[in-house]
């Protein structure tokens, strides 16, 4: 799928913790790539914003959660961001200060409940979907 087609259709989901949010849009990427839902544990496993922050402390943060879901679905570890890559962005000693984000060939884009933002931010991941 198109990454432009993809961040406009997503985009314009309702926000909604455990389903449409800041770290499964990652998964919702693969999804729209051909693969299975790498998210798919997570998925509905919280309904606000203190549920997401509790598994994602419960991990050590989103990096470590991500990099897990990302090996088990044999996604491999980018070396450069181009285009279409995920990523988690962020302080590498907060785990609440960690964003999931899909490169588009420029900058790193963060899901938010009004869309997508750019960020800028130390790079703690990346993977090839």
């Amino acid at each position: 799928m198109d990454l432009d087609d993809f961040m406009a259709a997503h985009a314009a989901l309702a926000w909604e913790w455990g389903t449409v949010d800041c770290s499964l849009v990652l998964a919702d990427w693969a999804v729209a790539n051909g693969h299975r839902d790498p998210g798919a544990t997570l998925r509905g496993s919280y309904a606000d914003e203190l549920g997401w922050q509790a598994i994602v402390v419960k991990r050590g943060g989103l990096f470590p959660l991500v990099s897990d879901v990302c090996a088990r679905a044999h996604f491999p570890i980018a070396a450069v961001p181009t285009r279409g890559v995920v990523g988690v962005i962020g302080a590498p000693h907060s785990a609440l200060r960690q964003w999931g984000a899909i490169h588009d060939g420029e900058t790193w884009l963060v899901r938010n409940p009004d869309g997508f933002s750019p960020m800028t931010a130390r790079i703690l991941g990346m993977w090839v979907i």
